[in-house]
């Protein structure tokens, strides 16, 4: 695969059982035009998605990615995937990596206005080379995301456990920790909690203890970070889900970003203030996570 892959697929009911679903596969030109104009996904953001890394093609923690894109339909009220069906589509487009990294992701739209089915595709692409952050860390600020942590219980209606097409919030966190002088941002509740970034979770450590913030509030599970806390545990540490204030972020005795593509990159400061490296552990997290994983 020189730049880009794409495979359209014709959804299927979630509980239809076959042994082959290749025949509702159509590989397209990824670099020709295949949406419609209607497609709601590009109108409105109205649909789901997963990233999921790739490793020499093998393709990182499938299942727990399509459980997520699963829970995201659902929340969404969108038609259920069929897991088989797509688990095969990723097979695919695994095969059409190239060697090193890549990242597969998975689209599930509401499809076109008034049209009678959603619209699914997958596509495949060289990863961005993110060596240097994993190794240097990036420097983050805090920004209120204006909900309180019981927000997603309250009102459902904002979809924020689900990890959607519309990413302009997202991006314009990132944007605005630019003008800061940041690297990235860290999302708070309005009332003082630690949630996640726009685009990764987040791990804290003080001293052999490792947290993360409890996937309520909507905050997406991480599937990199349960592979880190997997990883963590094995070697005897302990870690859990806490609810954690904005003031125990200067505390942390080391503090990491995770996710899918970019694995694991240590923050090195919060809002100015420096935190503590762990250039042997990140070398560690980002050895294992390179490594293939189901």
């Amino acid at each position: 695969m020189a730049q880009r892959f794409a495979l359209i697929i014709d959804p299927v009911e979630a509980s239809e059982e076959r042994a082959d679903f290749s025949g509702t596969f159509t590989v397209v030109d990824a670099a020709a035009p295949a949406l419609s104009v209607g497609e709601l996904s590009t109108q409105r953001g109205d649909g789901v998605f997963e990233s999921i890394g790739v490793i020499d093609r093998h393709a990182q923690e499938v299942i727990p990615h399509l459980e997520r894109l699963a829970n995201s339909a659902r929340i969404c009220d969108l038609p259920a995937p069929n897991q088989e069906q797509w688990r095969q589509a990723v097979a695919v487009a695994a095969a059409e990596c190239p060697a090193g990294e890549a990242v597969i992701k998975l689209i599930l739209s509401r499809g076109v206005e008034h049209g009678p089915t959603p619209t699914a595709w997958v596509t495949a692409a060289p990863a961005s080379d993110f060596s240097n952050v994993r190794r240097d860390g990036v420097k983050v600020v805090t920004l209120d995301r204006g909900y309180s942590l019981d927000v997603a219980e309250r009102a459902p209606w904002l979809l924020l456990g689900a990890k959607t097409l519309s990413y302009a919030v997202n991006m314009a966190a990132l944007r605005e920790a630019h003008r800061r002088g940041a690297d990235d941002a860290i999302f708070l509740s309005s009332d003082g909690f630690v949630l996640e970034a726009p685009t990764a979770s987040l791990i804290l450590r003080f001293g052999d203890r490792f947290v993360t913030p409890a996937p309520t509030g909507g905050i997406l599970h991480g599937t990199t970070q349960l592979s880190v806390f997997e990883y963590l545990e094995g070697r005897g540490f302990d870690v859990g889900y806490e609810r954690i204030p904005v003031t125990d972020l200067p505390r942390a005795d080391a503090a990491w970003l995770v996710s899918s593509v970019r694995l694991a990159v240590p923050i090195t400061a919060v809002d100015a203030a420096p935190l503590p490296a762990a250039p042997a552990l990140t070398t560690d997290l980002n050895h294992h996570l390179l490594s293939p994983r189901d």
